[in-house]
């Protein structure tokens, strides 16, 4: 009996529905004539237990999905905090959108993430999205002839596929949408995140219909410095960037070609008051410590402040007083690249000091061959000037004291120090931690400031230290070859 009421109310709701939609069609089809309008109209038939709250990150998410539907752009990375919608509507929403309002129902998708959970849990949604009464009515075009647990396909020879990442092979697409190929549990393993990374950089590229005219959106939350958005930036691939902290952080503000801008303007404001207040933002960095929460909500995977450095304690000035002490410590990438990195830097940095402070004064970064160091050794040496100190490492073994006399050689004429490391690297920068603590260490402003602020900010976790180390043993060389001490400074 129940059963039968039941059934009898849930007819009845369906019928109302039905003489909605219809009475109202027409407003409802031109209010999803925008993705962000069809989100609104759509989210009771996904989400019915949960009221829909818009945001404006939403809007320019959307904004961004539309762009790649206009053919605007072909390349997308979408970086956004935990519970950003971010799922609904890249892997859902937007599909739904393109094959009804925007008549493309033509339109074939390879849909993928770190494993078949997420695939099945959006591929079920975005079908029972079309398979809904609500959208029947309104889009009776789009009819599904073949709906499966990770794939279906409609009568306009449309498709969708859902794949986990590492099975990203044989299919095809219009539409490449790569929602979070790692998996928090996971990233932190150099073998993982290069296997994931390098499935990206060597498959992914090869599952598109048309090399220009197909697309690959990639949207994640940041795990590591390495992960496939650092790959993105590291290569230089030609992708609009969509990047949304959960604090604004206004040197990080956010602008991409199609004319967005973050409207935020106050350091720490939040992304989505709403849905996350102040409140339960404090209870995540508390809960998940900072590392985790810089990368996954802050969209930047190191501390910005923490470590053993903060930005807040480098100033940066436009020169140096006359009369100050120099030295340019290098440090050189190693000869051969480590298992699950990438290949290190060489670094050149020159430091001056006067009457108490330190100043970074130049710092030139680069992965050159061994005849283009030399090059630049003795390049910079004869810029710097005979009265430059320089100083370089020495790696241990018969190869290190060789490559170190060969250094030697090249700087003829010039005061060089060689200097054997000793110690750990955090040990060695303890000194430069202190001094910048103390605000005893300034920087000459330049186009390198951002870089090795990055660096610096994030060592011992980030992933790069060849900054570090020649900013540690520039400051190191001064005091031991000077006649003043840490405790003058």
């Amino acid at each position: 009996m129940m059963r039968a009421i039941r059934a009898e109310k849930a007819r009845r709701a369906a019928e109302a529905e039905r003489e909605r939609i219809a009475k109202d069609a027409e407003r409802i089809r031109a209010r999803c004539q925008t993705l962000a309008g069809f989100v609104r109209e759509a989210w009771h038939v996904l989400e019915p237990r949960a009221q829909y709250t818009h945001g404006w990150h939403i809007d320019a998410i959307c904004q961004h999905l539309e762009a790649v539907t206009d053919g605007r752009i072909n390349r997308l990375l979408i970086n956004v905090p935990p519970g950003s919608s971010k799922s609904l509507l890249v892997s859902v929403m937007w599909q739904a959108w393109e094959w009804g309002p925007r008549g493309l129902s033509s339109m074939r998708y390879l849909t993928t993430s770190f494993n078949d959970g997420p695939v099945k849990r959006d591929t079920r949604k975005c079908r029972d999205l079309m398979l809904s009464d609500w959208y029947r009515s309104l889009w009776p075009e789009v009819e599904l002839n073949r709906t499966g647990e990770t794939s279906f396909s409609n009568t306009k020879t449309g498709t969708r596929e859902g794949v986990p990442f590492g099975s990203l092979t044989s299919q095809r697409g219009d539409r490449l949408v790569i929602d979070d190929p790692h998996s928090t549990e996971t990233a932190e393993s150099a073998a993982d995140r290069l296997a994931t990374t390098r499935k990206f950089r060597e498959g992914a590229q090869n599952r598109l219909n048309d090399q220009e005219k197909s697309a690959i959106v990639v949207i994640m939350q940041r795990l590591h410095e390495e992960d496939v958005s650092g790959v993105i930036a590291e290569v230089g691939m030609e992708y609009v960037h969509l990047m949304l902290p959960m604090e604004f952080e206004p040197d990080r503000a956010c602008e991409t070609e199609i004319g967005f801008k973050d409207p935020r303007t106050e350091d720490g404001e939040l992304l989505d008051p709403q849905r996350f207040p102040r409140e339960a933002v404090e209870k995540l960095k508390r809960d998940m410590g900072s590392y985790a929460y810089a990368g996954q909500y802050q969209q930047r995977p190191a501390p910005r402040s923490g470590g053993m450095f903060q930005r807040g304690d480098f100033e940066v000035v436009d020169a140096v007083p006359a009369g100050a002490k120099r030295v340019r410590a290098w440090d050189f990438a190693a000869s051969k690249e480590k298992p699950g990195k990438q290949p290190d830097w060489t670094v050149g940095l020159r430091m001056a000091y006067f009457k108490g402070t330190l100043y970074v004064e130049d710092v030139d970064r680069g992965r050159w061959s061994p005849n283009e160091v030399n090059t630049k050794l003795k390049n910079h040496a004869s810029q710097d000037g005979p009265n430059v100190t320089i100083r370089t490492p020495q790696d241990p073994g018969a190869a290190g004291k060789a490559d170190a006399e060969t250094k030697v050689k090249i700087l003829a004429g010039y005061a060089v120090k060689v200097v054997p490391p000793t110690g750990d690297k955090a040990t060695r920068a303890t000194p430069a931690s202190a001094q910048a603590e103390a605000g005893n260490v300034k920087l000459v402003r330049g186009l390198w400031n951002k870089e090795f602020l990055d660096e610096v900010c994030s060592f011992p976790n980030g992933q790069f230290d060849d900054q570090v180390d020649a900013f540690a043993d520039a400051l190191n060389e001064l005091a031991l070859g000077s006649s003043f001490t840490f405790d003058n400074f």
